[in-house]
């Protein structure tokens, strides 16, 4: 549970700094308002997919004791290995982008690995989820069938 809780915290400044790292460096590179880079993407990738998705993770954590499923380790590094490459490209491409610089096919195909392995985190997260949502709900009449005796 601590880790799920230091990881959002760390998201949380990571995406609110990214924000920050944003409006700066296209205002000292003199990149037009408005104009599309994948800087801008950045801030909100981490502070939803980071922040808050861990945020709620923490509480089906509360709830059910997800990290007693073993499927739980692995999402928990999947998903944050899909995330950080994820959002690195998202940087690398922006920075490229706000430089004038072309973008090569090599970010792209990071960037794929990057969500495969939040899409690979995410269904880990579901198959922990249902098994421990019916170990809660087998569980729930034995306690009360003991409670009663």
């Amino acid at each position: 549970m601590r880790r799920l809780f230091h990881a959002a915290f760390a998201y949380m400044l990571v995406g609110v700094a990214s924000g920050l790292f944003y409006r700066e460096f296209t205002k000292i590179n003199g990149f037009p308002e408005g104009e599309a880079t994948q800087l801008g993407l950045v801030h909100t990738h981490l502070l939803v997919l980071g922040f808050v998705v861990l945020l709620i993770v923490l509480l089906l954590e509360k709830v059910f004791t997800l990290s007693e499923s073993r499927l739980f380790g692995w999402f928990f590094w999947l998903y944050n290995a899909g995330l950080v490459l994820t959002s690195a490209m998202l940087v690398w491409h922006g920075c490229l982008t706000v430089l004038g610089q072309e973008s090569s096919k090599m970010i792209a195909g990071i960037a794929g690995i990057g969500h495969m392995l939040l899409t690979a985190g995410m269904v880990l997260l579901f198959l922990a989820l249902r098994k421990r949502i019916f170990v809660a709900k087998t569980a729930a009449p034995e306690a009360a069938a003991l409670a009663r005796a």
